[in-house]
């Protein structure tokens, strides 16, 4: 239990001492949140909507993927069956575009087999997502980072 506080605790001091240092006028649940109307009605949807979020216990794959310069973290699991991706789920702390990126990356990868989903890129990520702003595109490659650990753990 005391752990678990612990981490919450860094978590919340994490983030006010990200928005202290980027010195905006906007309060820190803004600066959190970013201003949405800088993101597609796609991207939106997807982070209000998001696609197959939560845990998948019987994932034959969990990867965890991190960006150690803003702190975004996603956690991709999936469940194959003769060679073909069946089912995935994602948990990610991190910007509006990091959780709408992964979850069309899952939409892109149901159903694909494994050779079908290594193809799968960053003009597929963004074409679903209908673009992200140009400080966001390592929501993308958060996304693909997971999916390029997960396929590589089927090799």
């Amino acid at each position: 239990m005391r752990d678990s506080a612990n981490r919450e605790l860094l978590t919340v001091l994490s983030m006010l001492i990200r928005c202290h240092a980027s010195r905006k006028v906007l309060s820190c649940g803004q600066r959190m949140m970013g201003n949405l109307s800088m993101y597609s009605p796609a991207l939106l949807d997807h982070f209000h909507n998001p696609r197959n979020a939560g845990d998948l216990p019987e994932a034959d794959i969990r990867v965890k993927s991190e960006n150690p310069v803003c702190g975004d973290v996603l956690e991709l699991a999936m469940q194959v069956s003769d060679g073909r991706i069946t089912s995935t789920r994602f948990r990610v702390q991190g910007c509006v575009p990091a959780v709408a990126c992964a979850s069309a990356l899952t939409e892109l990868m149901s159903g694909k087999s494994l050779d079908e989903a290594k193809t799968l890129g960053r003009e597929e990520v963004l074409r679903a997502v209908n673009g992200v702003p140009p400080a966001s595109t390592h929501a993308v490659e958060l996304a693909l980072d997971a999916l390029r650990q997960a396929l590589k753990a089927f090799e």
